[in-house]
């Protein structure tokens, strides 16, 4: 499997000659969903969903579907019939050759006084793991962690945690688009040296494989 990192939270895997792209938001390049065959959607925040490039996707293949929580699909179905899935914590599917098992329910707590949203992570190919915003923890092992590393919600004690608790072999950045290159040394030498795992970061654009 290839693993491409696009900007913030936004990652596409291919295999077999097939893409899943997921969470092209609005801090991802314009044409991160454009040629894919599935898309999957975290949750309905901009910075992970962005309506216009899930469209332009849609209409660029006629046979990409997506899957993605109610909030989202809602805003989709209507003009896509039967292309638009509606999943929660505890489903599984295959979406373009990719096995996936969807894990979560909640974003993580912003503020008290921010009512908190519905947000699912993906599990693809029993490997690689996209928490959306959330640390959650799968129960299942996870090969390859995509690690939201910097976010209004999280500080860095808790990522570090959360690298600890999942255990994958390693973990790539994501959710990284308001982190200042000054910082960036300060997160892979915190996270590097006590999250006990293989820690790296791709800049967008870079690919990988898995």
């Amino acid at each position: 499997m290839k693993l491409t990192k696009k900007s913030h939270a936004c990652v596409r895997l291919e295999k077999d000659g097939r893409t899943l792209v997921l969470d092209p938001g609005g801090f991802t390049e314009e044409d991160a969903a454009l040629g894919a065959d599935a898309l999957l959607v975290t949750h309905e925040h901009p910075d992970h969903f962005d309506e216009g490039r899930l469209r332009a996707a849609l209409d660029a293949n006629p046979a990409a579907e997506i899957w993605t929580l109610r909030s989202v699909a809602e805003q989709l179905a209507a003009a896509f019939p039967g292309r638009v899935h509606t999943v929660g914590d505890g489903d599984t599917f295959t979406a373009a050759g990719f096995d996936v098992q969807v894990h979560g329910e909640l974003h993580a707590v912003i503020h008290p006084d921010i009512p908190r949203v519905t947000n699912v992570g993906y599990l693809v190919d029993g490997a690689v793991f996209h928490p959306g915003d959330a640390l959650t923890v799968p129960d299942h092992p996870v090969d390859t962690l995509l690690l939201p590393v910097m976010a209004p919600w999280n500080k860095i004690s808790e990522v570090i945690d959360y690298v600890r608790e999942v255990k994958p072999r390693r973990a790539y950045d994501i959710h990284d688009a308001l982190l200042t290159d000054l910082a960036r040394p300060i997160y892979d030498r915190q996270i590097g040296a006590l999250g006990g795992t293989d820690h790296d970061r791709l800049a967008p654009g870079a690919s990988t494989q898995l």
